[in-house]
């Protein structure tokens, strides 16, 4: 047991790491926050289809106060919890369809996506024009719409192998 549980910790801080370098990979950066990269949540996400939601949620908000801790972006303590840790925490939930990939990271992406629409709602208002809630919606869904079809891109051809993966 003790073995299975530094093996789950260790895939995890190798998750977290391969996420920060996928994440220096953009493709489109968002004005305000946010972007399009190669594919940086699907070590979080594969790594919620092997162990579950709960070392998902985990692996997930470590790397959200990791992107904190070095990229920051600071408003309110809560806006911080909401787009850090709480947002790629969020991913994790993809833990709870492991049989189904598509079901999986569309569940985990619209965690994070519905994290930063309320951070979008409640502490950014003063850059929508008009209607907060579709101004929050339509900018954070500009960038993870693309994400989660990216993410379905690489899971799709890759899942099968990296499931199969002993570490």
């Amino acid at each position: 047991m003790r073995d299975r549980n530094v093996k789950i910790l260790v895939e995890g801080a190798m998750m977290v790491a391969i996420t920060f370098v996928l994440h220096l990979l953009k493709i489109y950066q968002a004005p305000y926050g946010g972007s399009v990269t190669l594919g940086s949540m699907v070590p979080i996400l594969l790594f919620a289809f092997r162990y579950g939601a709960g070392p998902g949620i985990l692996v997930g908000s470590a790397y959200g106060i990791l992107d904190y801790i070095v990229n920051p972006y600071f408003v309110h303590p809560a806006q911080v919890i909401l787009d850090y840790p709480l947002a790629y925490g969020l991913l994790g939930l993809a833990g709870f369809f492991r049989r189904n990939i598509y079901v999986g990271s569309a569940v985990g992406i619209l965690g994070r996506l519905v994290s930063h629409f309320l951070s979008g709602v409640i502490f950014f208002a003063e850059y929508a024009e008009g209607n907060v809630y579709l101004y929050s919606l339509v900018y954070n869904a500009q960038y993870l719409v693309p994400e989660l079809i990216i993410a379905l891109v690489v899971l799709r051809f890759a899942l099968r192998r990296l499931l199969e993966v002993k570490v």
